[in-house]
């Protein structure tokens, strides 16, 4: 059926298994606010909240990018410029998954339904933001880093500083790894006029940034272990988030950028589950 093959391409082109990718952070933030274990039904509606936010996000991503994808060798061969989507289609799923996104963020709290349109406004607008700033990549940071803090909302119905300091440690990391990423079409979008770190002030000073970025988000971590006293198994966590990161810089370089590949992108996702299972086992460990 030539519906249900459409959906299962997007799913495809948007990744939809990646979903994980920001998900541990946002638990880490559930299970502070709940001081250990949230109750169920607030885990399942926040997972069910990152999913189809993620998904929103991503679709929109491709259909706003197409015709960038379409000039760009790397991506050209995604779904919408290879005509096996539509862009009706996506807009149609893009939709589709903002509307269960609200409705999931309704099954929560009173706020977390009342903030829903700022969150979506929030992870839509970042597919524009190379067109105007070169920071796109903070801007992404924001997309994934707010989610720690709307975690916190869902669980307490109310905002706490402290998990601030996890999203700006998100923001960090996010925008740190993208900003790597972003290398690779460092190129060809100083030819498209597509604005980023790498296109605007070369590579080797992109790297440099991005290590900072990531020097950053360690400190962060360390304070937030420290603000909720989380004791020695967290800030092993972070020890072992500092070693994998480590050990993505030391895999590329502004002279080698093969590894800048999806297992590249999957390591990330490792690091967020780690540092998730570290604040989780010093949470559960205090009772």
């Amino acid at each position: 059926m030539a519906f249900l093959r459409s959906v299962r391409v997007t799913l495809e082109m948007i990744k939809w298994e990646h979903s994980v990718f920001a998900l541990p952070f946002a638990l880490t933030g559930a299970m502070l606010a709940a001081g250990g274990l949230p109750h169920p039904a607030q885990l399942l509606w926040i997972v069910v909240c990152m999913v189809t936010a993620r998904s929103a996000a991503m679709a929109f991503n491709r259909w706003a990018d197409a015709s960038l994808d379409a000039a760009n060798p790397r991506t050209r061969a995604r779904a919408i410029p290879a005509g096996l989507l539509s862009k009706g289609f996506v807009a149609g799923f893009t939709c589709v998954m903002a509307a269960l996104f609200v409705l999931a963020a309704a099954q929560l709290n009173r706020l977390t339904l009342l903030l829903s349109p700022v969150a979506l406004a929030v992870i839509l607008i970042y597919s524009y933001t190379k067109r105007f700033t070169r920071w796109s990549h903070l801007a992404l940071g924001l997309a994934l880093g707010i989610s720690p803090a709307a975690a916190w909302i869902a669980v307490r119905g109310s905002l706490d500083p402290r998990i601030l300091i996890l999203t700006c440690a998100v923001i960090f990391w996010v925008a740190g790894f993208d900003l790597l990423y972003a290398c690779q079409d460092a190129s060809h979008d100083s030819t498209a006029g597509l604005l980023s770190v790498p296109s605007t002030f070369g590579i080797p000073a992109a790297f440099r940034i991005a290590r900072t970025m990531h020097l950053i988000m360690l400190i962060l971590l360390v304070w937030l272990v420290r603000v909720f006293s989380l004791g020695p198994a967290a800030m092993i966590g972070v020890a072992v988030v500092a070693a994998l990161l480590l050990y993505e810089h030391l895999i590329v370089s502004p002279r080698d950028l093969r590894r800048l590949n999806a297992a590249f992108f999957t390591m990330n996702g490792v690091i967020s589950a780690v540092f998730f299972v570290f604040v989780a086992a010093a949470l559960l460990l205090r009772h």
